[in-house]
This record gives C-alpha cells, sequence and structure tokens, in this order.
C-alpha cells in the first residue's frame, strides 16, 4: 500500500468503545484549542521534504499536532500524518491524548467538529431521503453500499427509524471504489426518477438495468466520506458531527438519540 498505519495496534483497537465515549464527552474542551496559524518557514520545509520522497501525491498542513515539535499533515485523499517541524521524521495512525480515566483520539475530536459544520450547512438536494410521515426529531446521515449486507439490514429498518421521527439521509459510499460494480448500481440509483424506490429494489436484490448518468454524485460522496473519515459502510454521522461506524440497531439510534421506541405521532 501507498501508506499503512505503522502504529495501528489490537489495543488501539480493544479502546474504540472507550474513545467514542471520551470524544462526546471532550468536543466541548478541544473545540476552544484553535490552530494557530502554520509559519510559511514551516510550511515550505515540510511540503518540500515529503515531496522530495513522494512528489506524486499531495500535502496539506493543517496546523500544529498535541504533540510537540509535530505538525499535522493531511496527505489529499490519504491519511493524516503527524511530521516534525524539519519534515524529516512523520508517522500515520491514531494519536490519543492521555486524560484522567480516558484515551482521546485527537482526530477524531476534529474530525467532529468538521462533521457537525459540514452537515449544519450542507444541502440536501443530492441525497436520497427518506423522511417521516409526522415531524423530524432526529436526522441521520447515512453513507452506503448497496452490496453491503449491514447496510442493507439497516435499510429494511427505515420504516421503523421513520416512525420514530428519524429522518434517514443517505450518501453514496461505493466501498469497491470507482469505477466498479457496485458503483454502477449506486450510481443507477442515483439517476433514477424515483430514487427511493430504485434505491430500496437495489438493496432487496433485484437486478436493475445499469443507468448511470454523467451528472450523478457518487463520486463527490465517496471523496467527501473519505474526507470526513469514513472507512466502511453503513457509516451513519449524526448532526452533532458524531460518526458511528458499523449496524446499530433502530432501538440503538433511538437510545443515542434520546427518542421513544413508540411511534411518531
Amino acid at each position: 500500500m501507498l501508506l499503512t498505519n505503522l502504529f495501528r495496534s489490537t489495543f488501539a483497537q480493544k479502546l474504540m468503545a472507550l474513545v467514542l465515549l471520551a470524544t462526546l464527552t471532550t468536543l466541548g474542551s478541544l473545540s476552544s484549542q484553535a490552530f494557530a496559524e502554520v509559519p510559511t518557514a514551516v510550511n515550505d520545509l515540510i511540503t518540500k521534504q515529503l515531496k522530495s520522497a513522494r512528489s506524486d501525491m499531495d500535502y496539506q498542513v493543517v496546523g500544529e499536532a498535541p504533540l510537540a515539535g509535530f505538525y499535522e499533515v493531511q496527505v489529499v485523499g490519504g491519511p493524516m500524518l503527524y511530521v516534525s517541524a524539519d519534515g524529516s521524521h512523520f508517522f500515520d495512525g491514531s494519536l490519543y491524548q492521555v486524560r484522567p480515566g480516558q484515551f482521546v483520539n485527537i482526530r477524531d475530536v476534529r474530525l467532529s467538529e468538521e462533521r457537525r459544520d459540514l452537515f449544519a450547512s450542507r444541502g440536501t438536494s443530492d441525497m436520497i431521503i427518506f423522511k417521516p410521515k409526522g415531524p423530524t426529531k432526529a436526522i441521520m446521515n447515512v453513507f452506503t453500499d448497496v452490496d453491503c449486507g449491514y447496510c442493507r439490514k439497516l435499510h429494511q429498518e427505515i420504516p421503523q427509524l421513520n416512525a420514530m421521527g428519524i429522518e434517514v439521509r443517505y450518501l453514496a459510499y461505493p466501498r469497491a471504489g470507482i469505477p466498479s460494480e457496485s458503483y454502477d448500481k449506486i450510481a443507477t440509483a442515483w439517476c433514477a426518477k424515483d430514487q427511493n424506490d430504485v434505491l430500496t429494489r437495489t438493496k432487496n436484490g433485484e437486478n436493475i438495468a445499469t443507468a448511470v448518468c454523467a451528472d450523478n454524485p457518487v463520486a463527490e460522496h465517496f471523496a467527501l466520506g473519505r474526507q470526513l473519515g469514513v472507512t466502511g459502510t453503513p457509516a451513519v454521522i449524526l448532526m452533532d458531527g458524531t460518526l458511528i461506524p458499523g449496524y446499530q440497531s433502530a432501538e440503538d439510534f433511538a437510545k443515542m438519540l434520546g427518542l421513544s421506541v413508540a411511534a411518531n405521532n
């Protein structure tokens, strides 16, 4: 692979649940820590050094990392790197802040802020939306793939989610990439006259004739998902910026959102 997660470990994976809880409880304290402007000399040196090794990649120096002497550098279309100020060393993977009683994934907190701000201002005209019949009490933005078994399982629970007042807004994330058969299938749904019907029928396993239009938003959604930390499907982003990877039941989402499992009145 182009870049590997050199420091990913089973230890970090086992902390996932703890990190999610820590992220939700520390957003307020970390959101006030705004990035200082990156000095031009540091930006140019880091970019020059990275380019000298891999000139085929684009780098964006985001700001100082919460680690003395390091800067956060986003590889465009790739991972976040933590690079020394002189550009001579870097590591990728997750950076955790040690706090009393918890470990906080720094990038998850920053991405939560970005996701929250983006969905607060982003339009919905390019999404496929399943709305409750009654008032909307909560919103789920879901990056989905039609060939994903758990995406199909979640889709089967949309009537229950809608009944509880949860609006489901779909964005496309074909896990096989672009181009691929999965891309053709999901793009066909986005290009259909009745998008909701075709998406549902495709997720139910029906063979729908491929009809990919030139102006479909699937590639844009796929790139956006990667930017926001989506690595698999289903990936649910709540309006507060929280990313919930993988399948959860309708009842679980109701509990997360503080809603009653009873029907929406």
